[in-house]
């Protein structure tokens, strides 16, 4: 009994040293264990520099097509996208009563012309008729001095020469008469033709067709719109960008657009102006983005993103955007060697779109920097042992 008590006293404490060796294993290889960590190398990469904002599209030129007079609509020849030229008809207004005045003040231009031939005519006659009484008259006159013919006979030539004159007189003012007549019928047919043409709408430039603002049968008035056209030369976007993010910002440079209806689509543009006024309340800056090629459909107020460039780096040494922390008002990263974490200060420079950040100064090449989550770096230390993976 003794023995077997011996001998369970010696398999217990054989027992402890065992245990506490698999829990130091454990421990190392859990608790204990570095921490694996993700590691990057500097890669020489092509960075381009870009600001973001965001907008809606808009046309620099946009114009109201409306009438110059009262009138209700008849007719409507072009619809919302339409595309229209200058001069081309879009609208007409009833106009039977202008075009019935049109028509009598063609015809009375026509009626004084033919007046007018007449009385051309009859000048020509007169004329003639004056001549000849004149080439009489003084030829009995003259036989008449002679005691050749009777004073009464050269005296009745005399009154047929005096009535010629009179008649030739009365032919120049008739003519003239007929001649102020027919400006007057022409100026009254430009005012009819032109009462007419005032109710034909035509398109006073090229452009899309927006909005159509009326529709057949509704009275329009003076300055009323009834359609609206952009041009499409002019559509841009405009923009919201951060006051902090203006740097490098300028008229000329290149941008990309993206639009909300046509996701995954990139449109090529440049910076056509900049705003002088940002917005107290949000602190931005109205900056107008063009299309390097005029927009086939559009949609005014459509939103809209743009991407400009403002630097453009070739074969520069970088990291990915996530390995770089602020510690202490200091940019850096988190190296590893020999097994141990070591926060180095690195000059930051472009960062583009793909996330990749240059290094311009403070780290080599060959360095294996950790590319973590920011809360995990968060809690990393000078000298804290991970495992590079």
């Amino acid at each position: 009994m003794n023995l077997l008590k011996k001998m369970a006293r010696k398999k217990k404490y054989l027992l402890w040293p065992l245990i506490l060796f698999v829990a130091v294993v454990v421990l190392k290889s859990t608790i204990l264990a570095p921490a694996r960590v993700k590691v990057v190398k500097v890669e020489m990469r092509d960075l381009t520099a870009q600001v973001y904002g965001n907008g809606t599209v808009e046309a620099k030129v946009v114009v109201g097509v409306s009438s110059k007079i009262t009138g209700r609509i008849v007719a409507l020849y072009a619809d919302q996208g339409d595309r229209v030229t200058r001069g081309q008809l879009l609208a007409r207004l009833e106009n039977d009563d202008v075009v019935q005045q049109q028509h009598q003040s063609e015809a009375g231009v026509e009626r004084s012309a033919s007046n007018r031939q007449v009385e051309q005519a009859n000048l020509l006659k007169a004329r003639a008729n004056l001549a000849l009484a004149e080439k009489n008259a003084h030829r009995f006159k003259s036989l008449a001095e002679k005691n050749l013919v009777s004073k009464l006979e050269a005296e009745q030539f005399e009154n047929v020469y005096q009535v010629a004159k009179a008649e030739v007189a009365r032919c120049t003012a008739a003519l003239e008469a007929v001649n102020m007549e027919q400006s007057a019928n022409r100026a009254g047919l430009a005012f009819a033709r032109s009462k007419v043409a005032d109710t034909l709408i035509y398109a006073p430039q090229d452009g899309v067709v927006i909005t159509r603002d009326l529709e057949m049968g509704a009275t329009v008035t003076p300055g009323m719109a009834i359609f609206t056209l952009a041009d499409p030369r002019t559509v841009w976007v405009k923009a919201n960008v951060d006051e902090s993010q203006l740097k490098g910002v300028s008229v000329g440079k290149k941008a990309v657009i993206t639009l909300r209806s046509a996701p995954g689509e990139h449109f090529p543009g440049r910076v056509a102006r900049l705003g002088r006024e940002s917005d107290r309340v949000t602190e931005e800056l109205e900056v107008d983005v063009a299309f390097a090629q005029p927009l086939k459909n559009y949609r005014l107020g459509e939103q809209a993103e743009v991407y400009i460039e403002t630097e453009a780096r070739k074969s520069v040494p970088a990291l990915p955007s996530a390995s770089l922390v602020t510690r202490e008002k200091q940019r850096g990263v988190w190296s590893v060697a020999n097994g141990r974490l070591k926060f180095k200060t690195v000059t930051a420079g472009v960062e583009d779109r793909c996330n990749f950040t240059e290094i311009a100064a403070g780290l080599d090449k060959s360095e294996l920097v950790v590319a973590a989550l920011p809360q995990e770096m968060a809690k990393f230390r000078d000298g804290m042992k991970v495992k590079a993976q």
